[in-house]
């Protein structure tokens, strides 16, 4: 006869290591650091191009995706994380992309109202993919959105920004290729010839180029298959039913371009993964990350925030695979990866981590970045952990130097002799140490 196991045997009993979810990673500290670099650099270079920050829900209703990105989209047919509010029955979604929330939000506070807007954002989106090199289940996105613009100049300056990107963090080998996709009565004219086209050549289409003949054709432009490469190339292009004013803007983008310096690439089969885009394209593209090269892509979504039930605002924006573009940075850039920490305080003996502890305050006061050392340990763990930790210098508190109201102070990067302080005016005899004898030197 067997006996139930009492509460301690149960707790007793080892628990199994929870793992991550499939394709969604930790950002370790170490990492941390990179991308803390990243986000400082990407901040600044979007400050000089006057775009402000736009935060949205990871959480939207979900049907905003499907009438935002479109029902028969990759993205909203296969790669969402969409399911049923238990408690209310709402359909929601984790965002698989920033366009349509900041096009949502823009609706909702009636955000162009007075004037256009230039707004940005970053955090992590989601999509059911197979994970694989820079392209996870959760990755993260920067995504830069200009509100209520019409004019090729702006469709211009996002991608002459992007190449000062490029330029400024030491990228290379990034192509830029464009396409313009016309406007609607022009997309639906060239959508037909493509229906008529595909269906002469129906015995070589794919199964999913044939499940989209009808629903959205563009698409198989896009394919990827190598067997129907020649077929799709013989299609109708789209810039066969451009008219004036889409021509107009298509010039209008590439005049600019080329009085920047920018070189790009007409890719007339580019027609980007998303139903809302219209008129300019554009991707960049890099061969140093395998078969995942697209690193930013973006274009002109005018009819958007109409679709959404606000008022015709013409917009453009494009996003950034983070992930992507840290590998990238990394590969050219050996950026330090040690914390950006001051001081890290060392104690030991009675009554010393009292002291210690509002000595460190003090330091922070001063404006210091201040580690205190945390859970016990000899003075020469302490020390090891201090070495390690990046700072800039050990301040050591023992009983003595508590008895006498000094401290020690030890430089923790080349040679140098441990000096002695008085507790008061640690901080200016610190700053003295780290900064005025580099300058006299």
């Amino acid at each position: 006869m067997s006996h139930p196991e009492s509460p301690e045997q149960s707790k007793a009993k080892k628990q199994p290591r929870l793992q991550s979810v499939k394709g969604m990673n930790d950002v370790l500290p170490v990492e941390g650091i990179h991308w803390e670099n990243l986000e400082v650099m990407l901040r600044e270079w979007l400050t000089s191009y006057g775009y402000r920050l736009i935060k949205t829900p990871v959480l939207e209703p979900t049907s905003l995706f499907r009438r935002g990105i479109g029902e028969v989209t990759d993205i909203v047919e296969k790669e969402m994380f969409s399911f049923v509010d238990r408690l209310n029955g709402d359909e929601l979604t984790l965002r698989p992309e920033f366009t349509a929330g900041i096009a949502r939000a823009t609706i909702q506070h009636n955000l162009t109202y007075a004037a256009p807007q230039r707004v940005y954002s970053m955090g992590p989106v989601f999509r059911h993919e197979r994970p694989q090199r820079g392209r996870y289940r959760q990755f993260h996105q920067l995504d830069v959105e200009a509100l209520g613009f019409a004019g090729p100049d702006i469709d211009a300056e996002l991608i002459v920004m992007l190449s000062r990107l490029w330029r400024e963090m030491g990228l290379e080998d990034v192509r830029l290729e464009i396409n313009c996709l016309g406007e609607a009565p022009e997309r639906l004219a060239h959508r037909q010839a493509l229906i008529t086209y595909f269906e002469a050549h129906a015995d070589l289409l794919d199964e999913d180029a044939k499940r989209r003949l009808h629903s959205n054709p563009l698409r198989i432009l896009d394919t990827k298959n190598p067997t129907m490469q020649d077929m799709v190339n013989g299609a109708p292009r789209l810039s066969e039913f451009l008219g004036t004013e889409s021509l107009a803007h298509y010039q209008g983008v590439k005049r600019l371009l080329d009085d920047a310096g920018v070189r790009y690439i007409e890719n007339p089969r580019l027609v980007r993964g998303l139903d809302y885009y219209n008129l300019t394209v554009f991707e960049w593209i890099t061969d140093a990350l395998g078969t995942q090269g697209t690193i930013c892509g973006g274009g002109r979504y005018d009819g958007l925030i109409e679709i959404l039930g606000g008022k015709p605002t013409p917009a453009i924006g494009f996003a950034i695979g983070l992930e992507r573009l840290l590998e990238l940075y990394l590969e050219v850039n050996q950026p330090d990866d040690t914390a950006d920490l001051d001081v890290y305080v060392v104690h030991q003996g009675e009554g010393t981590a009292r002291r210690a502890f509002t000595l460190a305050e003090e330091l922070r006061d001063a404006g210091f970045a201040v580690v205190l050392h945390a859970g016990g340990g000899g003075f020469k763990s302490q020390m090891k952990r201090a070495d390690v930790s990046g700072a800039a210098v050990a301040v050591i508190l023992g009983e003595n130097e508590l008895n006498a109201g000094t401290a020690a102070v030890k430089l923790l990067r080349g040679e140098s002799k441990q000096q002695e302080f008085k507790q008061e005016g640690l901080a200016e005899a610190i700053f003295g140490l780290l900064y005025r004898e580099g300058e006299e030197s």
